[in-house]
């Protein structure tokens, strides 16, 4: 649920809005009658073992790509 607080009231109940945000709440924060800030929960961190899967994924996908040669490579090109 988006519970919607104007931003007074959110510097003024900062505390609270953020323990429920902690709990799962999601706010909306106005500022003269539109929507400014939203606040919701950060999401959570990856594992190693996620993270592991997706660059197994990632090099797997890497590894169909089609080789490139460069071409002569000069003085100059390390300067452009």
């Amino acid at each position: 649920m988006e519970r919607t607080v104007t931003a007074t009231e959110a510097n003024r109940d900062f505390s609270r809005i953020f323990r429920d945000v902690a709990r799962g709440e999601r706010y909306v924060i106005t500022a003269h009658g539109k929507p400014m800030v939203r606040m919701e929960p950060a999401a959570e961190p990856a594992t190693v073992e996620d993270r592991a899967a997706r660059l197994r994924v990632l090099a797997d996908e890497l590894a169909v790509l089609p080789g490139r040669a460069p071409g002569p490579i000069t003085r100059e090109d390390g300067y452009a």
